[in-house]
């Protein structure tokens, strides 16, 4: 169904139209999750690190599928919201095509350069074999990631929330039972766990690319429209390219924290990438909250109604509070219990370091969270210089100081990196938000 964000109380809106994404995002992250879980508890200790210390790299392809469903997402939103539904289907045609061309760029980028990758952030010898089927795997499923985002893009565009969390329902459920048939009956390794995420993300990308498609073709419009435009690329473009850059930026960020991480051995690691499993569970689900606010932005420009933006500001950032809450509390209080949930009899340094993680970064999770909020109007408004300049910022401190602080305290540096570079960066966020071109429309009607 596809809904007006244009229209009614903010609060209500956003509460309504981001919820389910937000259940999207906890299924859709139920995928790692479950790939970590089954390969730590039915496999062991290694295969756990191998599957973690895969997923960084993997975030590099992740972050360009991420950037074309924003500027999928953004455009159409607001050609929805302006009634140009021709030029509507004709975004979206364009971004498919162009999505495809880039995923086999990335394709051919993979095949050939994942080993070496692995090396770059000195994986460690033990778990270099596991690390590099998976990822190998991993990218002969890049089309289905691609398209499946942009489809999910494009629901969330037209203010339907609810069609992409029924289908990842479904088939992130499925995929924790074939990950623990694959491994626990067939004894397939780390490579089971791969192919369990690769026939599972195939089937939900099918599904949702399906039922886009005929969406599309029950909206009415006068005359045809057009395959492919310049001009709309170029509109794509400018939003896809910055958010590509941001997430791929940051990506390769999480690779030098991982690299560094990778030097306090593999008990470290697999304790790590239980805990950055439930710290990217929380990250993930608040971006996509943020994406969820870009279309209530992108709607309300394409409209011309600036007030509204204000106020979805202000509804954003209590939702997110208040979810904050009880997700906070239960890193503060049961970290213990979820790290070891992901791994058979952890070493105690693997244990230590996950826990010690979670205690250090969940509180920020209330500044973090306004900073997605803020950057998912400014993404939602087009202004993606003042975007990049406070995604990168954070990304350049918590780099520099994990660097500069893992050597003079050691691991928990790195953690402490986390928090500094969030504060700093959620500041300018914020700060660019309130200078948008709503306030102004706001002085003049006084």
């Amino acid at each position: 169904m596809n809904k007006d964000l244009t229209v009614g109380k903010p609060e209500t809106v956003l509460w309504k139209f981001c919820l389910p994404l937000f259940g999207s995002i906890i299924f859709q992250q139920l995928y790692n999750i479950a790939d970590s879980l089954v390969a730590g508890k039915f496999v062991g200790e290694n295969a756990l690190a191998a599957v973690g210390n895969s997923y960084e790299i993997t975030l590099i392809f992740i972050a360009f599928a991420f950037g074309c469903n924003i500027g999928c997402s953004v455009i159409v939103s607001q050609f929805f919201g302006a009634k140009k539904y021709r030029d509507m289907k004709t975004a979206v045609y364009t971004a498919m095509i162009s999505s495809a061309v880039l995923c086999g760029l990335l394709m051919l980028f993979g095949i050939t350069s994942s080993h070496a990758l692995l090396q770059l952030i000195h994986t460690p010898e033990e778990i270099l074999g596991d690390s590099a089927l998976y990822l190998d795997i991993y990218i002969w499923g890049l089309p289905f990631l691609f398209f499946y985002n942009i489809a999910t893009g494009i629901f969330s565009a037209l203010g339907d929330s609810k069609t992409p969390f029924i289908f990842l329902a479904f088939s992130s459920t499925a995929n924790i039972a074939v990950d623990i048939l694959f491994v626990s009956t067939f004894h397939m390794g780390v490579a089971g766990v791969a192919w369990a995420t690769f026939l599972c993300q195939g089937v939900s990308c099918v599904l949702a690319i399906t039922v886009v498609l005929y969406r599309l073709h029950l909206i009415e419009i006068t005359g045809k429209a057009s395959v492919f435009s310049g001009r709309i690329l170029k509109m794509l473009a400018m939003i896809a390219i910055p958010s590509i850059l941001q997430q791929s930026f940051i990506s390769v960020g999480n690779i030098v924290i991982q690299s560094v991480i990778n030097s306090f051995g593999a008990s470290a690691i697999a304790g790590y990438s239980a805990a950055v499993k439930l710290n990217n569970l929380v990250l993930t689900s608040f971006t996509t909250l943020g994406n969820g606010i870009s279309n209530y932005t992108a709607q309300n420009i394409g409209a011309n109604i600036l007030p509204r933006i204000q106020e979805g500001f202000r509804a954003g950032v209590k939702m997110v509070w208040l979810l904050c809450v009880p997700i906070v509390a239960t890193y503060m209080l049961a970290g213990k219990y979820l790290v070891g949930f992901f791994m058979n009899r952890p070493s105690q340094m693997a244990m230590q370091t996950g826990v010690q993680f979670l205690l250090i970064v969940a509180p920020f999770y209330f500044v973090v969270s306004t900073k997605l909020v803020a950057d998912g109007i400014l993404r939602g408004a087009g202004l993606m210089k003042n975007f990049m300049i406070a995604t990168l910022t954070d990304l350049v401190l918590r780099v520099v100081l994990t660097e500069v602080l893992s050597r003079v305290i050691g691991i928990t540096g790195v953690w402490f990196s986390w928090p500094m570079g969030w504060t700093i960066a959620t500041a300018l966020s914020v700060l660019f938000y309130r200078s948008g071109p709503w306030k102004e429309q706001k002085e003049k009607s006084r």
